[in-house]
């Protein structure tokens, strides 16, 4: 570790105790002047760190900071049984899904290699800002810095992937976990792959497989995930800000982005080793789209090709069941739907991270 995050850990262990800038130094086996401009340095990120009488410092609440030290402390916490987790923390990335992508496709790093299989063979990468998240269909995902959190999971099991419909949904629903967890709000899924809040897009998920070509199998998946904690209305186009939200309308809530990160890896780590086969319920329980009259996009870019239709259930393939006008049921895997409302018409803020 680093003199910053040395101090930042010991002042973090003493929240609202004074820490001696000699007890630092001391245990960081460095100068207090080198105390002094870590200090300096761990305010300039936020940190609120005062001053006291008796030459000690006083760290007031738990910072948001998220790096890879922040963020194995607080898993190891809420997760134990997964402690050893490897991840990888950036200030910005152009997106944390091509770098995983890098990562499964090329990898030099022997990064595969440090992937534990007894623990699911996961990884997590996570950035504060993306300068080219990615969306579905090449969409782009807006992740800017400060306001909310992308992250992405490798998921590499001994034996491949039998069921990669589940990714996704397994994903949206511990997203929602979560969020009820630390924010205990309650959030709501759109098929297939968008998390709403008070009827506005708050996350989004975009999972890519990388199939064997001589098995054919699928061998390791990338799940995207994108969420808007607190937004800047000017980091967003008067266009998107009709359907993108964010779940704190202010800076007050005292949970962190590594918090919520630990929670949301966790929750999708503990479905896939742990709940598959139960978790189309509960993504169905949050559906807001069953009983609905939608219009279905098949084909993307394809006008021609849009019909109207009632959506009558989710069923065991994560497939929406829908019924036609001409009253066809139809079982749909790919393509897109949304309900005739501003509210949801628009994915410019599209699913991915």
């Amino acid at each position: 570790m680093t003199t910053k995050e040395l101090v930042l850990n010991a002042l973090s262990n003493s929240i609202n105790t004074p820490v001696s800038g000699q007890a630092l130094a001391d245990s960081c086996k460095v100068s207090r002047t080198a105390i002094w401009k870590a200090i300096n340095s761990l305010r300039e990120e936020g940190c609120q760190i005062e001053g006291t009488t008796n030459g000690g410092y006083l760290l007031k609440e738990t910072p948001d900071i998220l790096n890879e030290q922040t963020f194995a402390s607080q898993f190891g916490k809420d997760f134990p049984e997964f402690s050893g987790l490897h991840c990888q923390c950036f200030k910005t990335i152009d997106s944390t899904n091509t770098y995983a992508r890098k990562i499964l496709t090329q990898d030099g790093t022997g990064f595969l290699t440090r992937i534990e299989k007894s623990k699911g063979a996961f990884a997590v990468i996570i950035a504060e800002s993306q300068t080219a998240g990615r969306g579905r269909l090449g969409r782009t995902f807006v992740s800017p810095q400060k306001t909310g959190l992308y992250l992405s999971i490798i998921y590499s099991p001994d034996g491949g992937i039998s069921n990669p419909a589940i990714l996704t949904t397994a994903s949206a629903v511990a997203v929602c976990r979560a969020i009820k967890k630390l924010y205990n709000k309650e959030t709501s899924i759109k098929w297939i792959n968008d998390i709403f809040l008070n009827n506005k897009k708050i996350c989004g998920i975009l999972t890519e497989g990388f199939t064997n070509f001589e098995t054919g199998a699928i061998d390791s998946a990338i799940i995207g995930i994108g969420i808007n904690i607190n937004q800047n209305t000017k980091d967003f186009s008067e266009e998107l800000l009709k359907t993108a939200g964010s779940i704190c309308n202010d800076k007050t809530d005292s949970a962190t982005r590594t918090q919520l990160a630990s929670l949301v890896t966790g929750e999708v780590i503990n479905i896939l080793n742990q709940e598959q086969d139960s978790i189309i319920s509960e993504y169905k329980s949050r559906s807001f789209l069953i009983g609905k009259e939608v219009e279905v996009h098949p084909v993307i870019g394809d006008t021609s090709k849009i019909y109207m239709a009632k959506v009558l259930d989710i069923n065991s393939e994560a497939n929406l069941v829908v019924q036609s006008q001409d009253g066809e049921i139809k079982n749909l895997s790919s393509g897109e739907v949304s309900l005739k409302s501003d509210l949801f018409t628009s994915d410019k803020n599209s699913s991915g991270s």
